[in-house]
């Protein structure tokens, strides 16, 4: 029987893809698997502005996602850009950020730590401010454009069901708190047996709260996607790009190699997250593509409705393993994680592309979860589930800014599973380099969030005990 890997590079070749050598494995699949949020398709999803490719473009971004299709807006609203293109390798919006959770979580005391511990306590702070401020930039533009995508101002409840988890919890909230953040008032601590009555989960032995996200994330991307297509963005779905590679110094720019023929761009932004080091091999060992899991659980119509839960949540068992959870308008509820469960069945998730098949290792993890965590969800059941694959980076922050020892590429990717709170702003400020040709530093992004040659380097060169995925202090280039 075929590999995922062996399948993955099957559908490249029958798509027209031209792999680099040691890239196989960042090659997107021709089909993935179908989500909730895509199970009615856009009427852009599939679209492409023009026939043929332009001859040229001032600007082209490799990648219609959440990343992709947010520096589009900014290139055209902030800048009025004329002359900008999109190249996508499926349909629009159809990776990670059509496949995940639909939690908008701005991360306050969760990696924080470890920032301030390798950075300092500015550079911690300076990335719980970006996203808090991240979450309040996305309800302005929903409300400004009126983007119909269930979006949802809520608290998020953070939930520990082990007994020392809980206590390490606490008391890392107690270091967050004695290091006089004003945003950590927004945070909430509980302990002992109030925890399981405020949060409503089974077994809690500790719980936190602060303010957060919920939307239909392929809803809000193909919004913005009617948006800058409206506004002459020349969007060309199914057309993978193979390679980019510069013109003559005479010429200047970019040859940009599709299966469909060649362009030529001014500048290039690779905001294709995951399958950033198919075109850009030094990303390699620096992006790594993961999969994980989702699903949408329901309840039989014939049952009356669960207990009504408004807040999101991550809980952690008391074997710690560790779910996120949205709560929809419509009584249902969608839940993803639980990487421990698959943790060591690494060929179905590490360094796989393939969201076209899920994870056998915890296909029935979320069978029953509702029933074990929650009062009153007898008889849910999973109404669909879906594999999806994230960008996790050696160090655990995003790669964002000019590729380093590159002239006009810039790259917008690696987000560990965690791009809804930090994209949105990141690919303001990324537009914002690219037209006013402005330096990382003249920006508003976290320090940590450069992409840096030694950050690059660090990761060819590092042990993989140096790096950091999944919160385990494990590099992106080890098996977590």
């Amino acid at each position: 029987m075929p590999s995922a890997t062996d399948k993955t590079q099957a559908n490249g070749l029958a798509n027209g893809y031209t792999a680099i050598a040691g890239t196989e494995k960042c090659l997107p699949t021709v089909t993935p698997g179908e989500t909730f949020w895509q199970t009615e398709k856009d009427e852009l999803h599939d679209h492409r502005s023009t026939e043929q490719l332009p001859e040229h473009s001032d600007i082209v971004i490799i990648g219609a996602g959440y990343a992709g299709v947010g520096t589009a807006y900014h290139l055209v609203k902030d800048y009025d850009a004329k002359s900008v293109t999109i190249l996508e390798a499926r349909g629009a919006c159809s990776g990670a950020t059509g496949r995940n959770g639909g939690h908008c979580r701005p991360d306050l005391y969760g990696h924080i730590p470890t920032y301030m511990d390798r950075a300092g306590a500015q550079a911690g702070a300076e990335v719980a401010l970006f996203e808090i401020a991240n979450l309040r930039a996305l309800k302005k533009i929903i409300e400004e454009e009126k983007i119909d995508c269930d979006f949802t101002l809520t608290r998020s409840t953070d939930v520990w069901c082990n007994e020392e988890s809980a206590k390490k919890a606490k008391a890392v909230y107690d270091r967050m708190v004695a290091e006089n953040l004003d945003y950590m008032n927004d945070v909430i601590f509980y302990t002992g047996d109030r925890s399981e009555g405020i949060s409503g989960v089974k077994g809690a032995k500790a719980c936190a709260s602060f303010t957060a996200g919920t939307m239909w994330p392929y809803k809000f991307i193909m919004h913005l996607v009617k948006l800058v297509v409206t506004a002459g963005v020349n969007l060309q779905t199914h057309t993978p790009v193979t390679s980019v590679e510069p013109c003559s110094q005479e010429q200047g720019g970019f040859t940009v190699t599709t299966p469909r023929g060649t362009m030529h761009a001014g500048k290039v932004v690779y905001a294709n997250n995951a399958y950033v080091s198919g075109i850009l091999p030094q990303y390699k060992k620096n992006i790594i593509p993961c999969k994980g899991i989702c699903c949408r659980i329901t309840l039989p119509e014939s049952k009356e409705a669960a207990p009504l839960l408004t807040n999101s949540y991550i809980n952690r068992t008391d074997e710690n393993v560790l779910s996120y959870l949205i709560p929809r308008s419509d009584g249902s509820i969608v839940v993803g994680g639980a990487a421990a469960v698959f943790r060591n069945a690494e060929d179905q998730w590490y360094d796989n592309v393939d969201d076209s098949v899920l994870i056998d290792a915890a296909n029935d993890y979320y069978t029953d979860y509702m029933q074990r965590t929650y009062y009153g969800w007898e008889g849910a059941k999973i109404d669909k589930l879906w594999s999806g694959v994230m960008g996790y980076s050696y160090d655990s922050n995003p790669h964002i800014g000019a590729v380093p020892g590159e002239s006009d590429q810039y790259i917008l990717a690696g987000f560990n599973g965690h791009g809804m709170p930090v994209i949105w702003l990141s690919s303001k400020e990324v537009a914002k380099m690219v037209m006013e040709d402005v330096s990382f530093d003249k920006t508003g992004l976290p320090g940590l969030f450069q992409s840096t040659q030694f950050r690059i380097d660090r990761a060819l060169n590092g042990k993989e005990e140096d790096g950091d995925i999944l919160g385990t202090g494990k590099s992106a280039a080890t098996k977590p």
